[in-house]
């Protein structure tokens, strides 16, 4: 490796969950905040939470009308 290109690599690097959830891992950055881990994820607790809007999935339904008719 070439010297002083590579950014420093933290193996004790602190990663903090909005919920509460400490985590140990190696990072370039020493202490990283983020807002869902595997605690609080929906895909792995099994919880199920609405994300899409009723909005968005009919204006994409409408432009596939749209898309279509012009055919």
């Amino acid at each position: 490796m070439k010297k002083d290109i590579h950014p420093t690599y933290y193996p004790n690097a602190h990663i903090r969950c909005s919920c509460g959830q400490d985590f140990v891992l190696g990072s370039t950055k020493e202490f990283t905040e983020v807002e869902t881990c595997s605690k609080c994820h929906p895909f792995f607790t099994g919880e199920r939470r609405a994300t899409a809007k009723l909005g968005q999935v009919q204006k994409f339904q409408d432009r596939m009308v749209k898309k279509t008719a012009k055919k």
